[in-house]
């Protein structure tokens, strides 16, 4: 695999093929409540976000979830295969998340990560976004698990 892998958007029926990805790069996601396999078909199935992926022999190897509310762009939920690190790959899937929101008429593009995951904030700082300082996240849930 190199970096000049096909990204494909990922469809509905790909969900199954997200979530062990996810399961086997230890990604931390919530499949009870906003990542369960219902509400992601849905989702995707409506266009609300664009989940883009790479594949290997039918296996997903690296995803990148897209979205947006009209004014700023998301980049959330990057995962690659632990096996297929340190190719690029992920690289080629922010480029090609923030191109689709560029295509949006999208011009900010955001990231949230997790405390403690120094290799996606250094990635992300390698392509170009900076941390603000001062700046807080907050998030009022209607449940825990979501």
């Amino acid at each position: 695999m190199t970096q000049d892998s096909p990204i494909i958007r990922l469809e509905a029926a790909d969900v199954d093929r997200l979530h062990a990805l996810w399961d086997r790069a230890a990604l931390a996601y919530r499949p009870r409540g906003r990542d369960e396999r219902g509400r992601l078909r849905r989702v995707i199935e409506q266009g609300i976000e664009a989940y883009f992926g790479i594949s290997e022999d039918d296996r997903l190897i690296g995803v990148i979830l897209a979205s947006h509310d009209g004014r700023k762009g998301w980049l959330n939920r990057l995962a690659i295969d632990p096996d297929r690190r340190g190719r690029g790959l992920a690289k080629q899937l922010i480029r090609r998340g923030e191109d689709y929101l560029h295509e949006q008429g999208i011009e900010i593009i955001a990231v949230l990560i997790e405390p403690g995951n120094t290799a996606s904030l250094s990635l992300f700082e390698k392509c170009g976004y900076r941390i603000f300082p001062g700046m807080s996240y907050l998030a009022k849930r209607s449940r825990e698990d979501i």
